[in-house]
């Protein structure tokens, strides 16, 4: 298994992505070979969150002229990820027919890397 610090590299942290925290989706720098999934459970691990949704877009870079060369910078993927702002409430079946619950397990936000509602 991948160590969870070597997918989610960074937080993308730009007014439209302080804007969607109220929604519940984070912007993170991710490594390129990492998947929706691994992004997902590496966001679980990290920072305790119960995770919904993830969106990955790969960026191209940007083309650069230093003089009379020219290049590109490099290449990265970003992934957006929405955590379930309301988890609900984990309910079992306990011996004679009664029912328990459970207190919520999961954060509603992610307060690390300076994110916060």
């Amino acid at each position: 298994m991948k160590d969870p610090h070597d997918i989610i590299l960074k937080p993308i942290i730009t007014e439209q992505s302080m804007e969607d925290t109220m929604l519940g989706k984070y912007t993170f720098v991710v490594a390129k070979h990492a998947t929706k999934t691994e992004i997902g459970k590496a966001c679980e691990l990290l920072f305790g969150v119960k995770v919904k949704k993830v969106n990955t877009m790969h960026l191209i870079g940007k083309k650069r002229r230093m003089g009379k060369t020219s290049g590109r910078t490099s290449s990265w993927k970003k992934a957006v990820v929405t955590i379930d702002l309301d988890p609900e409430v984990g309910e079992y079946a306990l011996p004679g027919g009664k029912t328990g619950t459970s207190a919520k397990r999961y954060k509603t936000e992610i307060a690390e890397f300076g994110f916060g509602q």
